[in-house]
């Protein structure tokens, strides 16, 4: 028999529920608290899996924060959200926190309705700044004092959005700190007990009253001489610390620290607190993994990671005899590539995750990693498309979401040939709402000029990837889901799509189904239902959602009862456009009993992911069940 893992042994830990409990503690205890802390998060996402390098790079972050700090008085501000396990832990959610990511637990990512310690929710990229800053202004229309804390990553840092709060920020010159995690870029690192110094006397009392003193004497000059002479000290100083950018934008920039040194953080963020005006980064330097072996030795491996044993750090993954769907897209990619040298790759920041590691480890350079900056991405491919290249930008469908103004007025309106490889398209299971595929369906084929497909399998997307390549009369986008095919023959090589024309995959002459996308095996196991009891079903993949097959939709109309288009999407996407059209046509007037299922029209909570698609009726039972309450037949439906 297995042994059965027994929790790490936390004592101080065990005194800690709420973050007020810490301020019984004395400077001394911190570093014991921030052992325990990391333990026990390690054992909690061994179990549950989740994000795992980021918290462990904050633990001592997380206990200085909140040490100092009186949260949730003071908003405290996760971005991304992935690296607060540890806060989690600590604001009296440790009990629930090997629920991490199941359906009923924590959510991976911080969350509003979760805690009143969650101050903004967040699991997109670089978006802490902007909402510190909204709650600071707000704080001080009300007359308040309490502080506003953001920490943000260094690579959220590569979004513009990050840098139009700051721009923001200093203009406004608010009462905000920001503490830049930096935990890969290494922009300046710390130069140990000297640079600790420099930091403790650049956020000190006597250096921020010499600087207002300054400030105050300069400003009698008028405020063109204020700016230059601001200015010129403010180069100075930065030319010794590597503070200049920050300054330009109008914060005091301090660092860098050590993020893993308690000694280094306390007394700095102490005297922020107590003495700061204005705009404030604290430049932070931490290793992603930190304490844990096996995630310090592969930072990427162990950013999200699957359950794992905690002693060899073994992931614990599902057998599947068929290939994921981003293995087939990069591999197909791959293929066209090597047939032709004006295919270009683009992604924000995902290589690993849309499978364009791969595709860059034969094209290094023809391989673009724009950082997380998806509306600079779209624009970039545009630009490249102008010049005859044919560039994929493989981004996630929730991600693309961030760019949705540069593929409307840089792309479509342009009309220019960029291929959108739609990876986590529809449910996405532990990641939840926020990371859904939800909308892509919906904001892309209403635009003009658009392709828009989906894959029902794997041999399919291999398709589609080949149509992309050589569709050169506009934008096109294909989208697929997370996790792998459903294990179909895969062919040598895709083929050329006919634009516009879908597959009847099984023929019958009541019941049609026309699935757009994943969930056509779930129809095909419905129609065997169906027919088994005695409903004789057609099952039509569409492939496309725009252009629509028009003749073969008129075809599944005129010729059968009952009618259900299936797409794991939201409403107003795949079946709008079909009843559009049945609608337009007079198709709909003939007794059609027409029945479109699509995703709920809810944000739906973090699950198993083929859990999630039974709750929303989109697998074969909820098929069938559909079939016959259409045709009236309710002793069926609860037997489905």
């Amino acid at each position: 028999m297995k042994p059965v893992k027994s929790p790490p042994q936390t004592p101080l830990l065990d005194t800690i529920r709420i973050p007020a409990d810490m301020k019984r503690l004395t400077e001394a205890d911190l570093p014991k608290l921030a052992e325990e802390l990391r333990a026990e998060t390690i054992d909690a996402v061994s179990r549950t899996g989740g994000h795992l390098g980021a918290g462990l790079g904050v633990v001592e972050l997380t206990v200085a924060l909140h040490y100092v700090f009186d949260t949730p008085g003071d908003r405290l501000i996760w971005d991304v959200g992935h690296q607060a396990y540890p806060h989690k832990i600590l604001t009296g959610r440790r009990d629930r926190i090997r629920t991490l990511r199941q359906e009923g637990g924590l959510s991976g990512f911080t969350r509003r309705a979760e805690s009143e310690y969650d101050a903004f929710g967040a699991a997109h990229s670089s978006t802490s700044i902007s909402a510190g800053l909204g709650m600071a202004v707000a704080r001080d229309l009300k007359g308040r004092r309490n502080n506003v804390i953001s920490v943000i990553g260094d690579g959220a840092m590569s979004a513009g959005m990050a840098y139009e709060a700051m721009n923001n920020a200093g203009a406004l010159d608010a009462r905000l700190i920001v503490i830049l995690n930096d935990n890969d870029m290494s922009i300046a690192p710390p130069q140990g007990a000297m640079s600790a110094y420099l930091a403790r006397l650049a956020s000190g009392r006597t250096y921020q009253g010499f600087r207002d003193f300054g400030k105050k004497l300069t400003s009698y000059l008028g405020k063109n001489v204020d700016r230059a002479i601001t200015r010129a000290v403010e180069h100075a100083r930065g030319y010794v610390t590597g503070g200049t950018l920050f300054e330009e934008m109008g914060f005091f920039h301090i660092g860098p620290i050590d993020g893993h040194n308690l000694e280094h953080l306390i007394p700095v963020l102490k005297n922020v607190r107590d003495h700061g005006q204005g705009p404030v980064l604290i430049h932070v330097v931490t290793q992603k993994g930190k304490g844990y072996a096996p995630a310090e030795a592969a930072a990427d491996k162990y950013h999200g990671v699957s359950k794992f044993d905690v002693i060899t750090g073994a992931q614990a993954k599902a057998p599947s005899n068929a290939p994921s769907y981003t293995k087939v897209f990069a591999q197909s990619l791959i293929e066209e590539a090597r047939e032709d040298d004006r295919i270009v790759a683009v992604t924000a920041a995902m290589p690993s995750g849309t499978g364009l590691d791969l595709f860059g480890k034969e094209f290094p350079d023809r391989t673009f990693d724009v950082g997380i900056a998806e509306q600079h991405g779209v624009t970039f491919a545009a630009g490249m498309a102008t010049e005859g290249y044919r560039p994929f930008a493989a981004i996630y469908s929730t991600f693309l979401q961030r760019a949705y103004d540069q593929v409307v007025h840089d792309v479509a309106i342009q009309n220019l040939p960029v291929r959108f490889a739609i990876d986590r398209a529809g449910f996405v299971g532990a990641d939840g709402a926020t990371h859904c595929g939800a909308f892509d369906i919906a904001y892309l084929a209403s635009l003009p000029n658009f392709v828009v497909m989906a894959a029902g399998d794997e041999a399919e997307l291999k398709h589609m990837v080949r149509t992309a390549a050589v569709h050169d009369s506009g934008p096109i986008a294909f989208r697929y889901p997370r996790g792998n095919g459903v294990g179909v023959d895969m062919p040598e090589r895709g083929e050329v799509l006919e634009i516009g024309k879908g597959r009847i995959m099984r023929e019958g002459s009541k019941v049609a189904i026309l699935s757009y996308g994943a969930r056509l095996a779930d129809c095909l196991k419905a129609a065997d239902e169906l027919d088994s009891a005695g409903l004789s079903t057609t099952v039509a993949d569409a492939r496309f959602a725009k252009p629509l097959d028009e003749a073969l939709i008129r075809a599944l109309a005129e010729n059968h009862e009952v009618l259900v288009t299936v797409e794991e999407g939201s409403v107003g996407g795949f079946s709008a456009h079909v009843m559009h059209f049945l609608a337009h046509e007079g198709l709909l007037e003939s007794g059609l009993k027409l029945r479109p299922l699509v995703m709920p029209d809810i944000f739906m909570d973090h699950a198993k992911p083929e859990k999630m698609v039974a709750d929303a009726g989109l697998d074969a039972a909820g098929i069938v069940s559909t079939v016959f309450a259409a045709l009236g037949q309710e002793e069926h439906v609860a037997r489905a």
